[in-house]
């Protein structure tokens, strides 16, 4: 088995981070998303990984490497522009060959692993196996509708009324059939290669495609409040360890992770906190669910609830809370303000919060 991993879209939703550095790198708990993907896909035994990149390609080969740092081996494959989850299919045609393969998006976080799915595709092996969850507004997604034994009866890619709340939720298993299907399909109404057309082209011709619903945790980090909230949940399961300085005058409560060269002096830090290696924290209270990047500066700053990008600096701010703060930037309060801010800031930018 392959697996062809989709890391091309423009993440219109998480501008202004988007403009500067793919979406599919917005670190969680100070790691980029995609490296949690790729780590999914490493533990079903996968090591042929086909990469799909739009224009930020470089920056995103450029993190990854060649893969060997993760135990894989990538390969890069260029779409040109947004063409449909359907169309990175037909453009990895040759590096898919006859293989089976998982097809899996690079802002999916699914933290409790797809074992599971793998297992039940290998071992009854249908034209097509599907992830699907029970979602509140459906028409947002590609719907499916399945027969008490978990065949998929109909998939209808964001329809304006879902007969059914069951949304694809970013992760395909498929035989080679799947190529046919693609060749079969034309351009839907928004001009795209659906890969939902595609599947139900499988189901019209008699192909057994299946669905189950994933009960582990699932996140599609294309939002800020989806990137805080899953960075939520994983620090929830974080184990606390200090490899670099903290003071005599200041107080770990929890479990809080202090990276390799980073410093800590008359700071109180409640966990679950990360502080990435290399980083600065004086005279701050850094709160729950706070991920701090490497090489950052916080001084005089209250913070919780929060990310900051590597290099970042905050000073004398006394409440961020639901932030989100870009490589680089720089955030500090020359006077006082409002006992809560809730910023996103992006990559080099300068902020200053007064009252």
């Amino acid at each position: 088995m392959k697996a062809l991993v989709l890391a091309g879209g423009s993440g219109t939703r998480l501008r202004p981070f988007s403009h500067s550095m793919p979406k599919q790198l917005i670190p969680i708990a100070n790691k980029p998303v995609l490296e949690y993907v790729l780590e999914n896909i490493r533990e079903l035994g996968v090591t042929e990984v086909g990469v799909i990149v739009g224009d930020r390609g470089p920056q995103i080969a450029a993190a990854l490497g060649d893969g060997s740092r993760l135990g894989l081996r990538l390969t890069f494959i260029e779409q040109d522009a947004p063409r449909g989850l359907a169309h990175t299919v037909a453009i990895a045609r040759d590096f898919l060959a006859d293989d089976d393969f998982v097809m899996y998006l690079g802002d999916n976080m699914l933290p409790d692993g797809i074992r599971e799915t793998a297992e039940q595709f290998a071992a009854h092996r249908p034209a097509a196996q599907l992830l699907v969850r029970k979602v509140a507004d459906p028409s947002a997604y590609g719907v499916a509708e399945l027969g008490p034994d978990g065949e998929v009866l109909r998939l209808v890619e964001k329809p304006a009324r879902p007969r059914s709340d069951l949304a694809l939720i970013g992760v395909y298993f498929f035989t080679p059939a799947i190529h046919e299907a693609v060749a079969a399909i034309g351009p839907s109404a928004r001009g795209e290669l659906e890969i939902t057309d595609a599947v139900q082209w499988l189901v019209s011709s008699g192909a057994v495609v299946r669905a189950g619903e994933y009960g582990g945790y699932w996140k599609d980090t294309g939002s800020v409040a989806d990137v805080l909230e899953c960075n939520r949940k994983l620090l929830d399961d974080i184990v606390s360890g200090v490899a670099g300085e903290v003071d005599a005058a200041s107080e770990l409560r929890g479990p809080v992770i202090i990276g390799a060269g980073a410093r800590v002096t008359g700071s109180r830090i409640e966990g679950p906190v990360i502080v990435g290696a290399g980083s600065v924290v004086e005279n701050c209270h850094i709160g729950p669910h706070t991920a701090i990047g490497r090489d950052c500066v916080l001084r005089d700053t209250r913070i919780e609830y929060s990310i900051t990008l590597d290099g970042a600096t905050v000073t004398q701010v006394r409440g961020l809370r639901g932030s989100l703060i870009g490589r680089a930037a720089t955030v500090d309060a020359r006077a006082e303000g409002a006992d809560h801010h809730c910023l996103v800031v992006g990559d080099h930018a300068r902020i200053e919060v007064a009252a």
